[in-house]
This record gives C-alpha cells, sequence and structure tokens, in this order.
C-alpha cells in the first residue's frame, strides 16, 4: 500500500494540473464525514460508505434513488462549496512577484549589484538594480496575463458528469424503491458541470467517463475502472454495488468505491456522491503534495541547457577580462567594476520574460485558431512535432457516419436486421459511438417506435475493447429471451456457430465463412464500415448475463455504414507534409476501409500493418516497421499506445490525435497528446492540446504557429549568445593595447539595459515561411557553433572603430578616453541593435524580410537614445562627450558593411549548417 501510494504522489500533481481543478478546505455535508483526512486515510464517511447497505447511505446523504432536485443541489451546495480541488494554490501577488525575481540571471545580476554598491559604484549599482526590476516586473506582467489567458483556456473546454436530478422533492422515489435500471446516456440523465456535484447526487457512469468525485457504487453492470492515476497499476479493477465488510483503512481495498481522478474502462453504473472536492481521496493526496516542485519537462530542460551555456560562458571570460586589465591598466578596483560590467553584459536576464511572453501570446494566437492550449510548455511540442499518429474517423473523415445499408448474411436488403440493430443500440447503455447515433437516427426508424415498444430490456453486456462487441437482453411478451451481438466482423463471427438466410438457419462450415468474408470484404472495398449482428434465444429463466452468454450465436446479417473523407483532409495532408510533419493512421477500423479513405484523400500507403502483426514483431521489428508503414489497422489500445512509444524512441516528437477512451493510452504516451472537445473525458484529461474543431486543417494551423512561437524565442537566444561572445571578444583585444578602459563599467552597463529594452518586442515579430516548413527543437551544441560563427564578425568592426577613433579622432590617450569610448557606446549599442534584423531573418532585412512594427519602433527608439546620449545634458553624467560630426559618415560605413558581411556568412552557415 505505502509503495503505491508513494506513486500515487508523483502522479496526482500531473493529473491534478491536467484536470485544472482547484483546492480549498471547506467542511462537509454531514457530520460523519466532517472529520479530518490525514496523509493517506481516507475521510471516515468514505470508508462508513463503503460498509453501508444502499438505503442506509442514501438515508445519511439525504437523498433518494432518483437523486436531488436543483433546488436541494443548491442548497447542500451553498454549505459544502463547489466541487473543486486544487493541485496548487495560485500564489498570492507578493509571492509571485519573488518567484519571478528569483531565476538564476537575476541572482546573478543582484550579488554583482552588490559588489558595485560596496565598491561605492553607485551609477553601476543604480543600472543593474533597474536591469533586476524591469526583467521582473516584465515576467510578472506577462505571467500574470499568461495565468488569465491560461484560465480563460480553460473554461472553454467543459467536463461534465451524467447526473439524475428529480423536477421537485414532491416527486422524490420512496427510499422502497428498487435499484433502477441503468438508463441510456443522454435520456435520463442531465449533463452538469463537475464542479456542481454535491454529495448525494445520483451518478451515470460509462466507459470513457472520468470519475467525477469519490462515489459508492449502486448498481453495475461489468464495471472495470482504472485506478492507475491513484495506484500506478496499469490493469483496471472491476467494481461492484454490494456492501464491503473488510478492508480496513485502506479505501482502495473496497471495490464497491470510486475515486474523482479514475476513469471507466468499459461497463456501466449508477453511483451515488459520497465526497467531493478537498474531502475527496484524491483531494487529501493533492494536499500533501501541493508543496511539491513540478516535474522539469522538455521543455524547460532545454531552455536551462541554453542558459547555462551562456553562464559558463561568462563564468570563462568574466575572469579573463579581470585579468588582463588588471595587469595591463594596474587598477585593479576599476578593472574589478569593468569584469562586473562585463558580466552583466553576458547575462541574459530577459531570457524568462522573453520565454514567457511569447509562449502566452502563442497560446492566445492558437485558441483564436481553436486550439486551446492546456499547458504552455507544450506549444514547443507542438512546434518539434515531425510525426502525427491520428485516427481515421472524424479526422480523415467527415465524423458524419450515417447507415447506409442493412443486409442479410449473404448481402441482401434486410428489415429484421435493422430491427436488431436498433434494439440493440437504443438499450445500450456504455460507450454509444457514432455508429450507435447513426442506427438510431435512421430515417425508416422514426416510424418503427412501435418495436421498443414490443420489448422490454432485460440486461446488457457492455463493450469493451478486448471483445470489440456489446449485446443486450431483451424480452418480447416475456415469452423468451433474446441475446442481441452487434461488433467488429470477426469478433461477432468468433462467438458465432450458425448463420440465418431468410427462414433457414445453416452451421457456419468453413466454405460458408469464407464465402460471408468475400461479402464483407466486398462492402469493405466500397469503403464501407460493417458490423455484424448476431442473436441467441434463450429461456427467460434468469435475469442476468455475462460475456459467456455470448457464444452459439446465429448471425443474422450486417449494417454497414459510410463517413465520406473530409473535403479539407487532402490540403492538409499536403500541408503537414510541407511542414515536414509525417502522418500516419492508427485505427481499430478494417484496413481495407482505411486503405480506401487513405487513397480517397491523397495519402500513399507505404505499408499496412494489423494489430495481431504487431503483437506478433518483438521491438526491434516493430522499430523498423513504424518507419516503414504509415497505415495500422485493427489496433487495440495497447498496440496504439507501443506504437507511439516506438516511434519515440527512434527519436521522433511524435503527437497523437485522438478522442476516444481507447485512445487515452496513447494520448499520454506521446510527447504532445492532441484531442477534442467533443472528446470523452479521459481523452480531454490526458492531452496536452484541445482543438475546439476535430480537423487536420486546425492541426496544421497550429503546429505553424508553435514553430513561430519557438522561432521567436530562438531569436533572442541567438541574438544575445552571438553578441555577448563578439563584444567580449572585442573588450579582450582593446583591453590588451589601451592605456584605458575601452568603456567605462557604468557606460557598458547602460548599453546593455537599453540593449535588453530593444528586445522586449521579439514575441511579438513576424517569422519568415521557411522557418515554418520544418520541425525545430532545442539544441544548444548548434546555439555554441552559431554564436562561435557570428560572434567574432562584430569584433571585427568594433576594432575598425577602435582603429578609426585612436588615429582619425585622436583619442589616444587617457585624456581623450572620454570620447573614445563615447564613439565606441554609440557604435556597439548601434552594431547590438542592428544585429537584431540582421539575424532574425535568413533574408535580406529590411527588404525581403521586414520586422514587425513593434519591434521596429522599440530598436528605432534605444538607436536613437544611443546616438542622442553623448549629445545630452545627460551626457556629463555617464562620463560621455558629443562626437564629431566625421564620425557619424565612419560610423554609417561601419554599419553598412557589417550588415554585408553579416549577410553573406548567414548564407556561408545556413549552406554548411543549415538555418534554424
Amino acid at each position: 500500500m505505502q509503495q503505491a501510494l508513494t506513486l500515487s504522489e508523483r502522479l496526482i500533481a500531473v493529473l491534478g494540473a491536467r484536470l485544472g481543478l482547484r483546492f480549498f478546505r471547506r467542511r462537509d455535508m454531514l457530520e460523519t464525514l466532517d472529520a479530518p483526512a490525514h496523509g493517506h486515510e481516507a475521510p471516515p464517511g468514505l470508508l462508513q460508505a463503503a460498509r453501508d447497505t444502499g438505503p442506509d447511505l442514501l438515508a445519511r446523504l439525504r437523498t433518494t434513488r432518483s437523486g436531488l432536485s436543483d433546488d436541494e443541489a443548491a442548497t447542500v451546495r451553498a454549505h459544502v462549496g463547489l466541487n473543486e480541488v486544487e493541485h496548487e494554490k495560485p500564489l498570492p501577488w507578493w509571492r509571485h512577484l519573488f518567484h519571478c525575481y528569483r531565476n538564476p540571471f537575476n541572482l546573478l545580476l543582484t550579488a554583482l549589484a552588490a559588489v558595485s554598491y560596496a565598491t561605492d559604484d553607485t551609477e553601476g549599482t543604480i543600472i543593474i538594480a533597474s536591469m533586476v526590476i524591469i526583467s521582473t516586473v516584465l515576467r510578472f506582467v506577462q505571467e500574470a496575463r499568461s495565468n488569465k489567458a491560461a484560465e480563460k483556456l480553460k473554461a472553454m473546454v467543459s467536463t461534465t458528469a451524467t447526473v439524475l436530478r428529480r423536477e421537485s422533492p414532491a416527486h422524490a422515489a420512496t427510499e422502497s424503491d428498487t435499484v433502477r435500471q441503468i438508463a441510456p446516456v443522454g435520456r435520463m440523465g442531465r449533463e452538469v458541470a463537475l464542479a456542481e456535484l454535491v454529495p448525494g447526487d445520483i451518478v451515470l457512469l460509462a466507459a470513457g467517463d472520468m470519475i467525477p468525485a469519490d462515489v459508492r457504487i449502486l448498481s453495475a453492470k461489468d464495471l472495470f475502472v482504472s485506478q492507475s492515476a491513484l495506484t500506478g497499476e496499469a490493469l483496471p479493477v472491476e467494481k461492484f454495488a454490494h456492501p464491503c465488510e473488510s478492508g480496513g483503512s485502506n479505501p482502495l481495498a473496497y471495490d464497491n468505491l470510486a475515486f474523482m481522478g479514475t476513469n471507466v474502462v468499459s461497463g456501466s453504473a449508477t453511483a451515488v456522491v459520497v465526497t467531493t472536492g478537498g474531502r475527496t481521496f484524491f483531494g487529501s493526496l493533492a494536499e500533501r503534495v501541493t508543496a511539491q516542485q513540478p516535474t522539469v519537462t522538455s521543455f524547460q530542460q532545454g531552455v536551462n541547457r541554453v542558459s547555462w551555456v551562456l553562464i559558463r560562458f561568462m563564468l570563462v571570460m568574466t575572469p579573463i577580462v579581470l585579468l588582463i586589465n588588471g595587469f595591463t591598466k594596474h587598477n585593479w578596483l576599476e578593472a574589478s567594476l569593468f569584469a562586473l560590467s562585463v558580466a552583466v553584459g553576458l547575462t541574459p536576464e530577459m531570457l524568462p520574460m522573453i520565454v514567457t511572453a511569447t509562449l502566452a501570446k502563442g497560446a492566445v494566437v492558437l485558441s483564436r485558431k481553436k486550439v486551446i492550449v492546456k499547458r504552455l510548455d507544450a506549444i514547443q511540442n507542438f512546434g518539434a512535432m515531425d510525426v502525427l499518429c491520428t485516427d481515421k474517423t472524424g479526422t480523415l473523415t467527415q465524423d458524419k457516419i450515417c447507415l447506409e445499408r442493412h443486409t442479410d448474411v449473404w448481402g441482401n436488403f434486410s428489415e429484421y436486421v435493422l430491427e436488431y440493430a436498433y434494439l440493440n443500440s437504443f438499450y445500450q447503455t456504455g460507450l454509444k459511438n457514432l455508429l450507435d447515433v447513426a442506427v438510431l437516427d435512421h430515417a425508416e426508424m422514426h416510424q418503427r417506435l412501435d418495436v421498443v415498444n414490443r420489448y422490454r430490456k432485460i440486461d446488457e453486456i457492455p463493450f469493451d475493447f478486448q471483445r470489440r462487441r456489446m449485446s443486450v437482453v431483451v424480452s418480447e411478451n416475456g415469452d423468451h429471451h433474446a441475446l442481441i451481438c452487434k461488433g467488429a466482423v470477426e469478433e461477432v463471427m468468433a462467438a458465432c456457430n450458425r448463420v440465418q438466410h431468410g427462414a433457414n438457419i445453416e452451421p457456419l462450415t468453413p466454405d460458408v465463412l469464407a464465402r460471408l468474408r468475400r461479402v464483407t470484404a466486398d462492402l469493405n472495398a466500397e469503403g464501407l464500415r460493417v458490423v455484424a449482428v448476431a442473436t441467441r434465444h434463450l429461456p427467460p429463466v434468469r435475469e442476468r448475463y455475462s460475456v459467456a452468454d455470448e457464444s452459439e450465436l446465429v448471425l443474422v446479417g450486417y449494417i454497414a455504414f459510410l463517413d465520406p473523407p473530409k473535403e479539407s483532409t487532402s490540403p492538409a495532408l499536403a500541408a503537414l507534409a510541407a511542414s515536414g510533419v509525417h502522418v500516419k493512421v492508427l485505427t481499430g477500423d478494417n484496413d481495407l476501409v482505411t486503405a480506401k479513405v487513405c487513397r480517397e484523400v491523397g495519402l500513399t500507403v507505404t505499408g499496412c500493418v494489423l494489430g495481431d502483426d504487431i503483437e506478433a514483431m518483438s521491438d526491434a521489428e516493430l522499430a523498423q516497421t513504424v518507419e516503414r508503414a504509415n497505415v495500422f489497422a485493427k489496433l487495440t489500445p495497447a498496440h496504439k499506445e507501443r506504437l507511439v512509444r516506438m516511434l519515440r524512441a527512434n527519436g521522433h516528437v511524435v503527437g497523437f490525435m485522438g478522442d476516444g477512451i481507447n485512445d487515452a493510452p496513447a494520448l499520454r504516451a506521446a510527447d504532445i497528446g492532441i484531442s477534442v472537445d467533443t472528446a470523452v473525458d479521459i481523452a480531454k484529461e490526458a492531452a496536452d492540446l484541445i482543438l475546439l474543431e476535430k480537423s487536420l486543417m486546425v492541426l496544421e494551423q497550429g503546429v505553424i504557429e508553435g514553430r513561430r512561437t519557438f522561432a521567436n524565442m530562438l531569436k533572442y537566444i541567438k541574438m544575445t549568445a552571438s553578441s555577448n561572445f563578439g563584444n567580449v571578444f572585442s573588450v579582450l583585444i582593446a583591453s590588451a593595447f589601451l592605456p584605458f578602459l575601452p568603456m567605462l563599467p557604468l557606460q557598458l552597463l547602460t548599453q546593455n539595459l537599453l540593449y535588453d529594452l530593444s528586445q522586449t518586442t521579439i514575441p511579438f515579430d513576424h517569422v519568415d515561411s521557411e522557418q515554418l516548413t520544418h520541425p525545430q527543437r532545442w539544441n544548444p551544441a548548434d546555439l555554441s557553433r552559431f554564436m562561435v560563427f557570428f560572434g567574432p564578425i562584430s569584433s571585427i568592426f568594433d576594432v575598425l572603430t577602435f582603429v578609426a577613433m585612436w588615429h582619425l579622432f585622436g583619442a589616444n590617450s587617457a585624456e581623450h578616453q572620454t570620447l573614445f569610448q563615447s564613439g565606441w557606446f554609440v557604435e556597439g549599442l548601434l552594431s547590438q541593435t542592428l544585429i537584431v534584423h540582421l539575424i532574425r531573418t535568413r533574408r535580406l532585412p529590411f527588404i525581403q524580410s521586414r520586422a514587425a512594427w513593434p519591434l521596429l519602433l522599440m530598436t528605432g527608439a534605444v538607436m536613437l537614445i544611443g546616438i542622442m546620449l553623448p549629445m545630452s545634458p545627460f551626457a556629463e553624467t555617464f562620463r560621455m562627450q558629443a562626437l564629431p560630426l566625421a564620425y557619424f559618415p565612419m560610423l554609417a560605413a561601419i554599419l553598412l558593411a557589417y550588415a554585408v558581411l553579416t549577410q553573406l556568412m548567414k548564407g556561408i552557415f545556413a549552406r554548411r549548417f543549415g538555418w534554424q
């Protein structure tokens, strides 16, 4: 037990964050539920609920088998609060502000500011402090905005529970009522937001549902619940409705309890809500792990690696600058201050703010493209994705399935097959998919409600993804029971030993079976999805049936469905291919139907692999197969998950798009899980992104926006790294040959501050189309190469400026060092700011690729400030002087030459290493 709960502590944080739940302390409705939960112990009321009989529990919760009325629920909610659990409490503003300050760069700058203050460098202290304040405040504002935006986006993704609510207490059922039969979802229940659930609510559960609170099962039919979110165990657990007398203090030992955050794998049930919100078992665990640090994502690891590349560079170069200036100038205090300023200049203090602002902007833009981002860091994986695994139905096709044919076993039109299929779909309460909806909506059946009236439901055997079929048992006039089975052709045929043709029933011989398979293959070849229908007549001697009764069936015929391809699928696939994303279809459907749909949408099938083939493959064989094939059919959930994991093991960044319960394992296994707002609860919980429209075109637009977001983050890192590297080389060269400091610490700090301000609008910049055509990933090695390649270019023109100031303008002695320092200050600031426009694009800047107007305005303003500062009234404060007019033509020539050489080197770099 202790081992399982230790794992649950690790998993609960992830689950709580994905559910977006909020935790708050509150009193429960009843005194018996009011004792606090400590550690892993369940609330005493929950354990008592497991031991109570149904009537006793309902009486204690002051409810009925028909549920609460809206007024009663509102009264209870006013007392106990909303059904919300918070994984991580929102930080108060002052702690959030400290969190924004507490990053390695700001801590380093604070230490440098303290050293400046200790050495009486007042101006340096003020400027460094200004950098810290600006960086912290900007990040604080951006994160506050992004958090508000994220909350609004999460509110767009709805998760509900199906609840029984009476119209008024006057219509309440009595406690002597028998446990009601579970009604089809949506027919007798009402969809209610999870937060509105209260103790005493009666909820209906079916495959794909999240358990919305801690509940006691009142009635169940083959109910299997996955508790892996709490225990880490992959196998689902069967739940029952009987009272449990033993189990001790371990709530997971009671098989009549189901817990918030777990999900229904198969079967159906009616349950009563016992505890909600922070009083749930999930809530008690969430409270315990609230203070734990969240798991570092691959995106965060990438940012950290890049940050440490720059920090290590600073730690190596700063002592070198100190030693050179100390030995050549013989003024160690001045050399220390200058080295201190260089260290500040090498610190990318705006990186946290740039990353936060860029991700927040990307999330908002994606929401306009109908993509809701549940986790901001997922945007980077979106841009890095190079393989997309998707299902077929509703993605490649229109998701508007219609019942096209209903035939007997030989393919001839049949009314009685349609009648059997209708009864099966009408009375089933489990996972009601699009095929069932198509049967129920079939036009011919609207005139045949008498079919339902002639029959009474006895029992059902719910669908699961191992059998791939489901059955209902009905009685006509009470003289016999008819088991009606509907499901995948192969699985239904496996349970049959006879076939019906007209009034005749024949044995299912190998010859007959071969003929039947030709009939279904012909239907599949027409693009029809075929579902088999079989029956078995039984004496009316019992009321309960199980999977074992799905045997010796009589195959009566087929119902065939048509789901036409979407018109947008073909251009979307072409756009994804052009963006470097390889699409692979993972479906549980028939391979013939899948292949036909792929041909119709223009997806060339490079290989089709069936689930049975995957079972027989070793990991090494499958690793090769997943690279070659792009269509995988007749898959189970385990097959999908294994395929996704194998693609990731091969080095791909894998996205998986799905909306069913069978997709949940693969959604969790993928680098980026993608679902839709209409998906089952467990699929939405497992996903990182939610699409408001199930379309590959929407997804392709989201991929492009993810890459645009990543490209803007990479711009800042490239600019900062190359500029800092070049400046250090210039400082080393000047320090070795000049009899004075090439720039005063105050001037260097001011230059760094202005340069940082010029880059704060990078998140709003445009991105060239060629940068969006391929997946992008963090690569510190590429950054180091880029830094070494472009950094020294700026040093060349810094040295030219040194030579010009020394020989042309006579700034060659300590008495004229102010002129020299002013000249390099202006040239250094303008060249640094110019590099923003040179490196932001592979194209010709300002002509072939123009920056967004916020970046143009900000960089233009900073360059103007840099030029005017030596001539302003503040010049004396910054130890500067006005520059001669002859300086400016030289400056223009240097900047033009710098731009030309950088552009030429960009071409060389791109041809040799590529341009990301």
